[in-house]
């Protein structure tokens, strides 16, 4: 099985029909945050024959397999190792036309087993969506206090049994280090009240969430990243970002919605010379995934899409109050 045949871009047509507008301009540049496999990539490289790519992702074999899959494209590529917060770095100044953040943990990493993501496969504890760096949920799980192990479970994953399964952690890895996927969510499922497990799916499914965003810094990094790629739009440039869980699209509405809404004062009669929004909301809150996404692509069942475009800047007039 390629790498194709195991990768369904999630929301593809709406992302594609979203950044059209953008991307039509000649010589566009289009950034992918979360390069990934490279399905919404190329697909914007198909339908845009001069569009330009900035392609980014932590994860090298990510690079490495999304690099092989857009060899047609060569010549309009660049491909860069790199988390989505060093965004400003990368760009060194040059704005973008279209963006795109496909945020949480990628296909690739679900499905290798060996990269202990996945609660239903046994395999070494890692987590990391960049294996040449930083620390593994292992070292989380066999080092953390207590009170840590708590926190990071009942903060990222919302897990409201956060603290009885740091204690069971604690407690097992005193008697042998925790090192694999299985034991892991053979012990969250002892600790979770039977009357619990009934419902909300798979028990471990919060802590191993919770375990993830702790071992990448995940929000921290979305939490700088998300406004530094809006700086980066050019006017009338489009980002469109999809997130996975509460905590992710709680962030990306919050950065949007600082640009949407005017700075000035409710109380004045007319909007001061740069207090005026900057961007404009394309989607109405966030659009969910229809019932026919979900059946051609599972992973689809949770996504939330937020959408907005940088506004000209209005020209400035002599006369300030006339609205």
């Amino acid at each position: 099985m390629g790498e194709r045949d195991i990768h369904v871009p999630v929301l593809l047509e709406r992302c594609l029909e979203l950044l059209a507008p953008a991307l039509a301009r000649p010589g566009a540049l289009y950034l992918d945050a979360t390069l990934g496999l490279g399905g919404h990539a190329e697909a914007v490289l198909r339908a845009h024959p001069g569009v330009r790519l900035l392609g980014l992702d932590r994860d090298p074999q990510a690079l490495g397999l999304a690099g092989r899959r857009l060899a047609p494209f060569a010549d309009r590529i660049r491909l860069v190792h790199a988390v989505y917060d060093e965004l400003p770095e990368v760009l060194a100044g040059e704005q973008i036309d279209g963006g795109l953040f496909d945020l949480g943990v990628s296909s690739l990493q679900l499905d290798d087993a060996a990269r202990g993501f996945a609660y239903a496969q046994d395999a070494p504890l890692d987590m990391r969506m960049d294996q040449t760096r930083g620390i593994t949920a292992a070292e989380v799980l066999n080092t953390y206090s207590h009170g840590d192990l708590a926190r990071v479970l009942r903060v990222y994953g919302e897990e409201k049994f956060a603290s009885r399964i740091a204690q069971f952690i604690v407690r097992e890895r005193a008697k042998t280090p925790l090192t694999g996927s299985a034991r892991l969510a053979e012990l969250v499922r002892e600790a979770i009240p039977a009357p619990a497990r009934r419902t909300g799916g798979h028990p471990a499914k919060r802590t191993f969430q919770a375990l993830r965003i702790e071992v990448n810094g995940e929000l921290a990094v979305l939490e700088r990243a998300v406004p530094a790629a809006l700086d980066a739009l050019k006017p009338g440039g489009r980002l469109v970002v999809l997130s996975y869980h509460s905590l992710e699209d709680r962030l990306v509405k919050q950065a949007i919605a600082e640009r949407t809404r005017s700075t000035a004062p409710v109380e004045l009669p007319f909007e001061p010379p740069g207090s005026e929004p900057t961007l404009r909301a394309l989607t109405r809150g966030a659009e969910l995934p229809d019932a026919a996404e979900i059946a051609a692509n599972p992973r689809a069942a949770s996504v939330r899409l937020r959408a907005v475009e940088r506004k000209d800047r209005p020209k400035r007039t002599d006369t300030l109050g006339e609205v």
